[in-house]
């Protein structure tokens, strides 16, 4: 029974959901306009981190094989 309440509850919520997306269509659009520049920074930043992150493991890793090759002379 808790099976077919679950269902029941997501068709509700995807009606609602439509009904309020065509009711208030320019708030969402707002919305949606005003959460893009937040969007862009965190995506930048978060390209940002991996891009050093990197970066820093390549150097290490470099550093380590300069090692092991001065150690095997």
């Amino acid at each position: 029974m808790g099976k077919y309440i679950t269902v029941l509850g997501g068709l509700i919520s995807i009606i609602l959901g439509i009904w309020g997306l065509i009711t208030w269509w320019y708030s969402f659009v707002i919305l949606l306009k005003g959460s893009v520049p937040a969007i862009l920074i965190l995506g930048g930043l978060a390209a940002l981190f991996a891009g050093v992150s990197e970066i820093k493991d390549c150097m290490q890793a470099k550093k380590e094989e300069t090692k092991s090759k001065e150690e095997k002379k």
